[in-house]
């Protein structure tokens, strides 16, 4: 059996496990008629501490965005829980005196309490401006890719919103970028719901981040990672960058079935789904370089399942996607943590740090780095003093 191509009448449960300090999923793959196979699914701790550390950072941006959001760039606290909930409102509370250099609420005795950015706040937020018009031209290509990747070049508008923040698409895309270019979208109706249309192919554009990534490598790198049995990698231009976990320790057959299926030449995710039978094991690679293409296009090279999931019409995912993506577990990471599991892109990660940072995480990572550089210091001054 090949690493992509699933046993049939497969029936997966998981059950988490812990031996010799790490953790584990237990994979049962269950064939009709024979016993229960087990495998285990490693986590990566550095992946899973990832949507921890983004809690406080998220929540940080989120109240920015509320309170720039009104006129007069401030909000009633009694106004908060309208909008974000009264469980929530205790959160955002609990944020606003915690950073203080970041937020700042006036009021009291008897006049209402309102939250504000503090002046340096407000200078750092000025520069979100210039990073987002920096990241359109970059919004503009990964839209059309996103496009040109589906099967008939449109997507429902709905389901774009549902990743608007991960692509880093503003909030109001609809009105402020897509009337922009005309001739590459267009909002066309399609039984009773909006569809984003791709106007003009670009050739130029049916590239992926995997084959970018590898015109770029020298010649050396290439020589050198075709050595790297160990790890699956290898220089094949069909080759995906295999990322497996410290606990993982895979036989001698296994990395040989995985070389040969690196080697395997396959359709570009770029071609029509329709024309490719799903049977075929070139196709089913296919699949991985689709989802591999999606979450490239993402700004923290991340979508919870939900969003994956949603896709699935417009680029013929495959129906066992969860199996799909953990036979492929050196290229994909699902963490449990969170509201929603999480699929990550590995090689886009180093332990919990993204390699790769486009100018609006750059800009939200200095806005959030006021507070923690500021005011975590300040806190423990106060402890130890």
């Amino acid at each position: 059996m090949s690493p992509q191509s699933p046993p049939k009448r497969v029936i997966l449960t998981s059950t988490m496990l812990q031996r010799n300090g790490y953790s584990f999923i237990q994979i049962m793959l269950k064939h009709s008629g024979g016993r229960p196979k087990k495998k285990m699914y490693h986590r990566v701790h550095d992946l899973d501490k990832v949507m921890d550390l983004q809690k406080k950072p998220s929540l940080i941006l989120q109240l920015k965005d509320i309170i720039q959001s009104h006129k007069t760039h401030s909000i009633l606290i009694r106004d908060l829980e309208k909008e974000v909930g009264f469980v929530q409102k205790w959160n955002f509370m609990a944020l606003i005196e915690k950073y203080p250099s970041i937020f700042r609420a006036d009021g009291g005795n008897g006049v209402p309490i309102k939250v504000r950015l503090t002046d340096k706040a407000l200078k750092v937020a000025a520069e979100e401006v210039v990073a987002r018009e920096v990241m359109e031209p970059i919004l503009v290509t990964n839209l059309r890719k996103l496009l040109m990747m589906s099967m008939d070049c449109r997507i429902p508008l709905h389901k774009i919103e549902l990743i608007e923040s991960e692509l880093g698409l503003p909030r109001d895309f609809k009105k402020s970028l897509i009337p922009k270019y005309p001739h590459f979208f267009s909002v066309n109706d399609f039984n009773g719901h909006d569809y984003l249309n791709l106007e003009t192919w670009d050739s130029s554009l049916a590239i992926t981040s995997r084959e970018e990534k590898l015109s770029n490598s020298a010649p050396e790198e290439d020589e050198k990672t075709a050595k790297m049995l160990r790890g699956g990698n290898c220089s094949s231009p069909f080759a995906f960058k295999m990322c497996f976990p410290d606990g993982f320790r895979p036989n001698k057959g296994y990395l040989e079935e995985v070389q040969r299926w690196q080697k395997m030449a396959f359709p570009s995710p770029y071609l029509n789904a329709r024309r490719f039978d799903f049977a075929d094991p070139k196709a089913r690679k296919r699949a991985v370089a689709v989802l591999h293409e999606l979450l490239s296009l993402t700004m923290e090279k991340r979508l919870n399942s939900a969003q994956l999931d949603a896709f699935h019409d417009e680029y013929q995912l495959p129906c066992k996607l969860l199996l799909c993506l953990v036979k492929n577990h050196g290229i994909f990471y699902i963490t449990n943590k969170g509201a929603r599991s999480t699929v990550f892109l590995k090689e886009a990660y180093d332990g919990s740090s993204l390699i790769e940072k486009c100018p609006l995480l750059r800009f939200q990572d200095k806005f959030v780095q006021i507070g923690i550089n500021r005011d975590v210091k300040s806190e423990s001054q106060r402890v130890f003093s």
